[in-house]
């Protein structure tokens, strides 16, 4: 798996998706951005000190340009996009830019 700049959140690919996230015993948080979209950029910060703080919790990112597959197939509509997946099923989904306590809220019983 190629590792980000971040050594607390791994970037995932189609290839790895399966492997990953879906076959993990922990629970993972998928962080779908892309380069030119402006809320994932405010977003990315957050989601990196969330990968920090949380050690109950994995954090990858998927580029939603490079995964359009993935991003299909979990009805991604609009990034960035945060899906908590456990035991390889979707837990919760938060869609657009959230200040990090909301996030961290919408995650309260799955971690």
């Amino acid at each position: 798996m190629p590792a980000d700049t971040d050594t607390h959140v791994s970037i995932v690919n189609q290839s790895e998706w399966e492997s990953e996230v879906l076959s993990s015993e922990t629970p993972v948080l998928v962080y779908f951005w892309a380069e030119w979209c402006p809320p994932c950029k405010m977003l990315g910060p957050i989601v990196k000190e969330i990968a920090e703080e949380q050690s109950q919790l994995r954090v990858v990112k998927v580029d939603a340009d490079d995964n359009p597959d993935i991003v299909m197939q979990y009805g991604i509509m609009g990034i960035p996009t945060l899906l908590l997946i456990k035991n390889g099923e979707v837990a919760e989904r938060v869609v657009g830019f959230r200040p990090k306590d909301k996030i961290l809220d919408s995650l309260t019983g799955y971690i």
